[in-house]
């Protein structure tokens, strides 16, 4: 590598590293201090990791199937569908949250039955489970997808010969063998989630999600009060990376041993 080279590299890195490290720096402590006498932040807290759990979980049940179909079967209009999947990633989050609010919102179709239902999606943790499963679930989809597309297909063959049905062959062989792909894909679609304000702000803006009281407590109160929170969300942030590299690195040992 050139000099050149190393040294961009360096800024980049000094780039994406200083800004969280003076953050932290600045307001980790009194963050974590807050916790015990900030009832709103805790409260904030605890309502971004239901929220974020509850989309993962629909994110994998509804994305592993079409994760498998992308991996393992070729179809008309696959590359549209794998589009269409991706397409929230690449599209502001505002204008996501605005067509979610179009779909799900009291006066459309969806969200007025839900209402006649007795199920308040706007300005409910539903609607934030919404916000969060759209936009993060295209992560998922994503990465496993490419762990179904690692495993072998000869093995599915193999285990059909023996008798297994195409359900039976999926539950006991391709499965296991790309569940920590699998589980990594959901640590990403679950930090993404956690990391989600624009969607969430224009579906729910109240009950607060720590993004969204991070924003309320810089534009009423300043860049001190909304220091503690954002800094509690790059620690609990922190989280989910650090096991997604565990992961990693479990799976470079198991490599290296073969």
């Amino acid at each position: 590598m050139s000099v050149a080279a190393a040294l961009l590299a360096s800024l980049l890195l000094l780039f994406l590293a200083a800004p969280i490290l003076r953050l932290v720096a600045e307001g980790g402590v009194e963050g974590i201090s807050r916790l015990g006498s900030d009832a709103e932040l805790r409260q904030s807290l605890l309502l971004t990791g239901a929220t974020a759990t509850a989309a993962t979980l629909l994110g994998v049940l509804g994305g592993t199937p079409i994760a498998w179909l992308l991996a393992r079967r070729e179809f008309p209009g696959r590359a549209a569908l794998s589009a269409l999947i991706d397409l929230p990633l690449v599209i502001p989050h505002p204008v996501a949250g605005i067509a979610l609010l179009l779909l799900l919102g009291r006066e459309s179709v969806v969200g007025g039955a839900a209402l006649d239902l007795g199920l308040r999606i706007v300005g409910s943790p539903v609607g934030i489970v919404a916000a969060m499963l759209f936009v993060s679930a295209p992560l998922f989809v994503s990465g496993a997808r490419e762990a179904f597309a690692k495993v072998d297909a000869r093995f599915e063959g193999v285990a059909r010969t023996l008798g297994d049905a195409p359900w039976q062959a999926f539950r006991r062989v391709t499965l296991p063998l790309a569940s920590r792909g699998l589980l990594a894909s959901a640590v990403v679609m679950w930090a993404r989630a956690v990391s989600e304000f624009g969607a969430i702000v224009i579906l729910t803006y109240n009950p607060k999600v720590v993004s969204v009281l991070s924003y309320d407590r810089f534009t009423s109160y300043g860049l001190r009060e909304a220091l503690p929170v954002a800094a509690a969300l790059a620690l609990l942030a922190l989280i989910p990376l650090t096991l997604l590299r565990a992961l990693r690195a479990e799976d470079g040992r198991r490599k290296g041993q073969r």
